[in-house]
């Protein structure tokens, strides 16, 4: 969790908030996976991709 909050300080002070999105948008990916992966409801994130 450092790492993400290390990340937004950057984006923070370097005022890079076009980073924002991706960062987001890459997250989700990253918790549909973990969460799809041993979960009955696999079959449904999966026809997403």
């Amino acid at each position: 969790m450092e790492f993400l909050k290390d990340l937004f300080q950057f984006v923070k002070e370097r005022k890079k908030f076009f980073l924002v999105p991706v960062i987001l948008v890459l997250l989700l990916i990253g918790v549909l996976i973990v969460i799809g992966g041993g979960s009955a409801i696999a079959p449904f994130i999966y026809t997403l991709f």
